[in-house]
């Protein structure tokens, strides 16, 4: 464990983790985090900042794998040692905690995450000021719980401001670093998340046919990035009523989905759901019934999982 009593070691090995993760290599980069905490814990101890970073990074990983109840003990835990050491109001705790109400927001836990991202909210206004671009990830995550919360009202003045700055951050991106680099398909990503939620279904569908043109020659038809994206067309197309491309285009996302991330993976277990909202539009009641059972069956089968394994 030599190496990983120092720091910078582990801190690049996290940076290293995140470029398999961007790279869309989940597993590379769990695997490596899952090692590096291992060593952190060992070396520089359990609630040393480096770990607790360590542990951030490695949450985010699962939670972006689908592993929910595996994310949660690890921020809950690097957002106390944070606390401990920082305070609730440094920039890195309040990182933390804007990432764990994020789970809690994926896990269901609505009230809990607007809990956290209102006082989140609050503070990085306070701390970072109002135009810091780390506070529109908490707006996005706040409007998001206020959605599904049904406190519409309460989320459309988030959404108009996020729009806002990711139109801005979008043609910037385009003018100096061009329309197929990553990080201007990521803005065009959130822009069209943001129309959706306002409601702008046509305006959003076209930056998505668009962003999946692009990704598919970049990354190819299997990455997740290039899945989550198509997801999201097929999710314009119900909206604007053309049951039938969304059908198709979300039967070709879960094959592929299933293959690549596994059959119950929950972007599997959302593309199910989405292609039986379009059977249902198209009037094969009993194909989506069929397909909304399965996915019961499944995440049942996980929660009970989640149970078995649980603290």
């Amino acid at each position: 464990m030599a190496d990983h009593e120092n720091p910078e070691f582990v801190m690049s090995q996290v940076k290293l983790a995140a470029a398999y993760k961007a790279a869309g290599e989940l597993r590379e980069a769990i695997a490596l985090l899952e090692q590096t905490l291992a060593g952190s814990q060992t070396a520089l101890g359990t609630d040393n900042l480096v770990t607790a970073a360590v542990r951030n990074n490695l949450a985010t990983a699962y939670r972006a794998a689908g592993e929910l109840a595996r994310a949660v003990p690890l921020l809950e835990q690097a957002v106390a040692d944070a606390e401990r050491a920082l305070g609730d109001e440094d920039q890195v705790t309040l990182g933390f905690r804007s990432n764990l109400a994020g789970v809690y927001q994926d896990t269901g836990e609505v009230r809990l995450a607007i809990r956290l991202y209102e006082q989140v909210l609050a503070d990085q206004e306070r701390v970072l000021g109002a135009e810091d671009p780390r506070i529109l990830v908490t707006r996005n995550g706040l409007a998001r719980s206020y959605a599904a919360a049904g406190e519409v009202r309460r989320a459309l003045p988030l959404l108009e401001r996020a729009r806002e700055v990711d139109e801005d951050t979008l043609a910037r991106r385009r003018r100096v670093l061009g329309p197929d680099h990553p990080a201007t398909l990521t803005s065009q990503h959130n822009l069209s998340q943001d129309l959706s939620r306002l409601g702008m279904h046509q305006a959003a569908r076209e930056l998505d046919a668009d962003t999946l043109a692009r990704r598919r020659t970049a990354h190819g038809h299997d990455h997740p990035w290039t899945l989550i994206t198509a997801s999201n067309l097929a999710s314009d197309l119900r909206q604007l009523g053309e049951a039938e491309a969304a059908r198709d285009l979300d039967a070709d996302t879960l094959a592929r989905r299933r293959r690549v991330l596994g059959d119950d993976h929950p972007q599997t277990l959302a593309s199910a759901s989405n292609l039986a909202k379009d059977l249902e539009q198209l009037g094969d009641h009993q194909a989506a019934a069929g397909l909304r059972a399965e996915v019961r069956h499944r995440r049942r089968g996980q929660g009970e999982a989640a149970q078995a394994n649980g603290p």
